[in-house]
This record gives structure tokens, C-alpha cells and sequence, in this order.
């Protein structure tokens, strides 16, 4: 694997079915799957989730790094592991969707404040496991577009949207022309509705690599028992 990522992906179950069908890549079993024909939809679903797609579902907690040198996905597997049985599970009150900046997105309900102390705990923890942000990595994440404090929190942790300005979500598509994120909003507000889980429960932190084709695979699932 040429990049890791610590992640929340839904165990098994209904909403975990049916979020993987509608991206079309199942991170668990590492393959495609075939993706719903919804009615109502702007454009099919497939055209609709290319930039998520190759991440699969998910929502970031340590956004992708490459392994600082000499580390291993051993390694890195041990500290995520460890890590893990030191933070408990985090709880909101559910999901719902949003449009976010022109793509669409579950996010959760209700009091974050759980969910903000995880996301500081997992991206201290892992800080020591990712390799200094090259040049072109720094320019990836414009920098002219970011305030002074994101620039800072992308220089001290890799990444500018984490600890105070970490907002937790699950993408659902690509960014989107208003008028087709607006329909699809209601195509996939129905779609999910039977499977979103109340409340939204973080049981786990989980382990992603990304492969040499840029498709990130589920390698480990470490439940949270701090």
C-alpha cells in the first residue's frame, strides 16, 4: 500500500450494503459492485460518485499519509491497534444528508463535542506514523485558500481540517452543479432513509490502504475500548 488512512466505515450490515452499492467499491471485499438504477436521478449513479468511488464509504479521521520512513504497515497496524483500545466509542444522534460545498454527504446529529475529542486523539496518535508533507502535497491542499490557523494545523498535523476545524462526514458524490445535487438530494434522502443508523455509533477505527491503482481497501477494523 502506497498511502493509509484511518477511517470510520459502518461494520457489516444494511447501511454498509447499501452505501458500497452506491459508490460501486466495496473497501471491504476490495472489489466493484454493481450500482442501484434510482429513479429521479440527474445523471446514473455512476457518473455521480466518481471522486468517491475509489476511496469507497467512509468518513476521515486521519485523512491518507504516506509512511514516515522505515515503518511498516505492521507498524502502522500496531500504533492504530493500540491506539484503539485507548479511545472509547463515540455516539450522535444519527446521520443525515447535507450538501456540502456542491457535493452531497451524511453527517451527524446533535452534540459533536465526542466526536471532535476522537478526531484530535486518533491524528495526535498517528502523527508520528506519516512521512513530512512534500511540495507538492502542501500545494494539493492550496494553501493560499487556507485561513492562518488551517495553515498551521496543516503544518503541524499533515492535514488543515482537523481539531477544532475537523468536521466529520461520509461522502456520497462528487461535487455537483447545483441543480443536479439539489435532485439527487432527494433521490438519495429516501434511498438511505431505511438504513441510517439512530443513533450513529463510532465503534471502530479502521485501517485503509490505498493500493498502486489509488483504490483504498478496509485491512483492519480495531474497535474502540478505552
Amino acid at each position: 500500500m502506497k498511502r493509509y488512512a484511518v477511517y470510520y466505515a459502518p461494520r457489516p450490515g444494511a447501511f454498509a450494503s447499501r452505501a458500497a452499492a452506491w459508490l460501486g467499491w466495496d473497501v471491504a471485499l476490495g472489489q466493484p459492485v454493481a450500482q442501484p438504477d434510482l429513479p429521479g436521478l440527474p445523471v446514473p449513479a455512476a457518473a455521480l460518485t466518481t471522486d468517491p468511488r475509489k476511496y469507497g464509504f467512509h468518513g476521515t479521521i486521519r485523512a491518507p499519509f504516506r509512511p514516515a520512513d522505515g515503518l511498516t504497515g505492521a507498524d502502522i497496524a500496531a500504533t492504530v491497534a493500540r491506539l484503539a483500545s485507548t479511545l472509547p466509542p463515540c455516539v450522535c444522534d444519527g446521520l443525515h444528508l447535507e450538501i456540502l460545498h456542491g457535493f452531497l454527504a451524511l453527517t451527524p446529529m446533535g452534540d459533536e463535542t465526542a466526536l471532535l475529542a476522537l478526531g484530535a486523539g486518533v491524528v495526535e496518535g498517528t502523527n508520528a506514523l506519516r512521512a513530512p508533507l512534500t511540495a507538492a502535497e502542501i500545494t494539493k491542499r492550496r494553501p493560499e485558500k487556507l485561513n492562518p490557523r488551517q495553515r498551521e494545523l496543516l503544518d503541524r498535523w499533515g492535514y488543515p481540517h482537523v481539531m477544532e476545524a475537523f468536521r466529520f462526514h461520509l461522502t456520497l458524490t462528487s461535487r455537483l452543479a447545483a441543480d443536479h445535487a439539489d435532485q439527487a438530494a432527494k433521490v438519495l434522502r429516501d434511498h438511505f432513509a431505511p438504513v441510517l443508523p439512530q443513533p450513529f455509533v463510532i465503534e471502530d477505527l479502521c485501517l485503509f490502504g490505498e493500493d498502486a491503482a489509488g483504490r483504498f481497501h478496509l485491512l483492519h477494523r480495531y474497535p474502540l475500548s478505552g
